[in-house]
């Protein structure tokens, strides 16, 4: 191979496995190597054990030399989001205030991943809870972006779009309640799939939240899919068990001809939209027109009230939340997350409960402005990276979500919604663009997702860690 062997997909690999051309042990001690270089700037991950996945590495190598492989995923170097359970490792949730406790078992994701064989390299780190879009943390070392050092990588699945971005192999998985995938993947420049609710079982379950892969592909998701999306009866939001030929992601532009596509522009609540971002995904339209799809301008269906509504239900529920905690273990949560959580204590059930509607006033409006296209492309952001010691773009716990406007609604509509990575700031900062799809249709939205990574201009090269 004349790459790296940490730059190498998974589809690359596995043939390469299958071949016997490379062995799971040289690529993992490769990724190994390359993360050693990086992580000292980069803060991506947690529990890295590289005995482990040496281990895993050497167990995956005598499987493929005995024609037992357990399918293409076999010997990849993968990391996992630190919230999603492996078993006998500590849930932390980013935050210092947890106490920590082995978890019991695998949570699917993570179950799933190891079935297959994948070699988990690490977890990956996260904000307080999860309830940040950067890499800011009370428990891990603060996460930064590969493009830049100076700006964060999103959150919450902060290390998990670094490491994708960085070359940490190719395969990572983050989960999604409000944009967590597609933000840390629109600034880092990486694809992902927040997938249809239920589409990849997940435990804890909850409304909203998604599990979903994260990879410099549309390929590498889509064999993840493969995996990702089998039953699992432990969650009880999860999709019926459906044969989808995932291998079917892989059309050529024409796939776009004659499709109907909803332009968004304009969330309808929160930051106006950067110029450089907006002509990027002006720019994206004018592809896919030129690509034989209709492209037709949407109205904004989101609204403040809609997006004030989930911030407050949400803050109460962490209000709650701390307020089961001991004082000392309180205190020890991000000074921004308690404020903006202590602002709900003289919130009224009618206000709760107000709040809480905007979640089901949100799904019927999405569904219904998104009925008449077959996919609605639009930012995945409104803003670039904000500083990585910044806990949101605002800077302000009492204006958190103003960037989610795009984001969040396809949580709430459960409707699966991808980001892929569309061009470049002056600065050299990747813009992410959303590509949505109709409930259900997550093979769509990686169709078209394929179809555009071959219509899109040239991609820069992907950041290399700073020289020693």
């Amino acid at each position: 191979m004349s790459r790296p062997l940490h730059d190498l997909s998974a589809a690359e690999l596995g043939a390469a496995y299958r071949d016997g051309s490379l062995s799971p042990v040289e690529v993992t001690q490769s990724v190994l190597d390359h993360v050693a270089r990086w992580e000292p700037q980069l803060g991506a991950t947690w529990l890295l054990r590289p005995d482990a996945a040496l281990e895993q590495a050497r167990a995956s190598e005598a499987r493929w030399r005995s024609g037992e492989a357990r399918g293409p995923l076999d010997g990849v170097p993968t990391t996992i989001k630190e919230n999603i359970a492996t078993k006998g490792d500590p849930l932390p949730a980013g935050t210092a205030a947890v106490t920590l406790r082995p978890a019991a078992a695998d949570a699917p994701p993570a179950a799933r991943l190891k079935e297959a064989g994948a070699v988990i390299v690490s977890k990956t780190t996260m904000p307080d809870y999860g309830m940040l879009s950067s890499g800011l943390s009370s428990f891990h070392t603060l996460a930064r972006n590969p493009w830049d050092l100076r700006k964060t990588p999103g959150g919450s699945s902060a290390g998990a779009g670094a490491a994708a971005a960085a070359g940490y192999g190719p395969l990572h998985i983050g989960t999604d309640i409000g944009g967590s995938l597609r933000l840390p993947a629109s600034w880092c420049g990486i694809f992902t799939l927040k997938p249809s609710l239920g589409r990849i079982p997940i435990d804890p379950p909850y409304m909203g939240r998604a599990a979903g892969p994260m990879t410099r592909t549309v390929a590498d998701a889509a064999l993840m899919m493969q995996v990702l999306s089998r039953p699992d009866a432990r969650d009880s939001m999860s999709l019926p068990a459906q044969d989808i030929a995932w291998s079917a992601f892989e059309v050529d532009p024409g796939h776009l001809r004659g499709l109907r596509i909803g332009l968004l522009l304009e969330a309808g609540c929160g930051l106006p939209v950067d110029p450089e971002i907006l002509a990027a995904v002006n720019e994206a339209a004018r592809l896919f027109e030129r690509a034989g799809a209709t492209v037709e301008p949407m109205q904004p269906f989101m609204s403040q009230a809609m997006l004030d509504g989930m911030d407050h239900l949400w803050r109460m529920r962490s209000f709650v939340d701390l307020n089961a905690l001991p004082g000392a273990q309180r205190a020890k949560v991000l000074p921004y997350i308690r404020a903006w959580a202590e602002s709900a204590s003289d919130f009224s059930g009618d206000h709760v409960f107000r709040a809480f509607s905007q979640f089901h006033a949100t799904r019927v409006a999405t569904v219904d402005a998104c009925a008449r296209f077959d996919y609605v492309i639009s930012p995945v952001s409104p803003n670039m990276p904000a500083p990585a010691e910044d806990p949101s773009p605002t800077n302000d716990p009492l204006r958190p979500l103003e960037h989610i406007g795009f984001t969040v609604p396809y949580n709430m509509s459960e409707q699966p919604a991808a980001s892929v990575n569309c061009g470049y700031s002056a600065a050299g900062l990747p813009i992410g663009l959303q590509i949505a799809g109709k409930r259900f249709d997550d093979l769509g939205v990686l169709q078209v997702s394929r179809a555009f990574e071959q219509i899109r201009g040239a991609q820069k090269p992907w950041p290399q860690p700073p020289a020693d």
